[in-house]
């Protein structure tokens, strides 16, 4: 037995073809504990509980998540909680969305050195920020951000790049200003490209030599990968100021503890075959299905299970963490602007959902008077499937 709500899920296919995938395809370690995790998530092999209404005595039971972070069906609440949070550091000013990608000739290299090319990924994306907006012809002033790692394109392929969230300003070099960014856009993109390039290039580099890194068997020389990097364009793509502090957290929750795909985007599993919906931004963003047979649509699924430990959200300039005390403060004493109040700290899980939902998640949904609460002594042979 299982709490399913959606009507497919990915567990459901995980299930079925468990033991042919597995025959087939050979999991690194974190790969095999998400496989195993989403598997059994929300399912008596982990356990859970019995509740009962304190008036009609009405019982269901309840099974434990499996937290997996890679889990569409464990992200809610600890995305809710990281949001309301963050927010409450953000400075209150209008800010940017700037997307960093890689040109498909580097997709080998990173996904045969997962950590340190995330890593360099990441580096590069910060320093050429901070590079562009110290320039006195563009921003003159020390940039923050908050970037996201994600590594899928929209039908499950491999597309690792950066999602930035940027404040639309930057401290001035003696700390003692705050610099306001042009009104439509933060930095001209095409400059920021060429920065990013030279510096990712470099990194690259510097991790193949030192043995950090190793090239696929197919390039001879880091040269080879360097030429074919080159040849290509480079896309930075930075999006309007949002809108307003709603379109803000609107933003942060669907990019910071978002998963390959939810879902609600499964729309039918029949004969071995997975039908999903995706965006196709080549054409106007219009929305198709792909039909793939379920084997390839697990294995395009657990190419984006990030190496165990790594952490996918990372801050910069006067966001980061080291200076919140200082720079970021600031900041938000020189723009003088009433900041976001955290309201979830400190709650629990069932009173985050109360918060965001508008409803007590514990009211007995037999009589909608009474609450139900964890039996004290549980028969976990109820827990047993059929």
């Amino acid at each position: 037995m299982e709490n399913i709500k959606q009507r497919i899920e990915l567990g459901e296919i995980f299930a079925s073809h468990a033991d042919d995938f597995l025959h087939h395809y050979k999991l690194v370690p974190a790969q095999a504990k998400a496989f195993q995790d989403i598997l059994k998530c929300r399912t008596a092999a982990l356990g859970g509980h019995v509740y009962q209404c304190d008036k009609c005595s009405n019982n269901s039971q309840a099974y434990n998540s499996c937290r997996n972070r890679h889990c569409p069906k464990c992200q809610f609440v600890r995305k809710a909680v990281w949001v309301d949070k963050l927010a409450a550091n953000l400075p209150p000013v209008k800010h940017f969305h700037v997307v960093f990608t890689i040109p498909d000739c580097l997709h080998k290299l990173f996904y045969h050195n997962q950590k340190p090319a995330y890593d360099a990924l990441f580096n590069a994306a910060g320093q050429a920020l901070a590079k562009c907006a110290s320039n006195p012809a563009f921003l003159g002033a020390q940039a923050g951000a908050v970037a996201i790692l994600h590594t899928w394109g929209q039908a499950l392929t491999y597309h690792p790049h950066i999602h930035m969230m940027v404040p639309g300003g930057g401290l001035s070099q003696d700390q003692m200003e705050w610099v306001p960014a042009n009104k439509k856009f933060f930095l001209p993109v095409k400059a920021l490209s060429k920065v990013f390039r030279a510096i990712l290039c470099r990194l690259l580099e510097q991790s193949i030599a030192s043995g950090d890194m190793r090239l696929p068997i197919d390039n001879k020389n880091f040269r080879e990968v360097k030429d074919k990097a080159y040849s290509k364009d480079w896309v930075v793509y930075c999006e309007k100021p949002f809108a307003g502090p709603n379109a803000l957290l609107n933003y942060l929750g669907n990019y910071t503890h978002r998963v390959a795909i939810a879902n609600s985007r499964i729309q039918s599993f029949t004969d071995g075959k997975v039908s999903f919906s995706y965006k196709d931004y080549r054409v106007d963003a219009r929305h198709k299905t792909m039909t793939l047979d379920a084997n390839e649509f697990i294995r395009r699924f657990l190419q984006h299970v990030l190496p165990s430990g790594f952490c996918k959200v990372r801050y910069f300039g006067f966001l980061a963490i080291r200076n919140m005390k200082t720079k970021l403060a600031d900041c938000i004493h020189l723009i003088g602007k009433i900041m976001f109040l955290p309201q979830l700290q400190g709650l629990n899980a069932i009173e985050v959902l109360w918060m965001i939902t508008g409803s007590d998640p514990l009211i007995c949904p037999n009589c909608k008077m009474g609450k139900m609460r964890v039996k004290k002594m549980m028969n976990l042979e109820l827990l047993k499937p059929g």
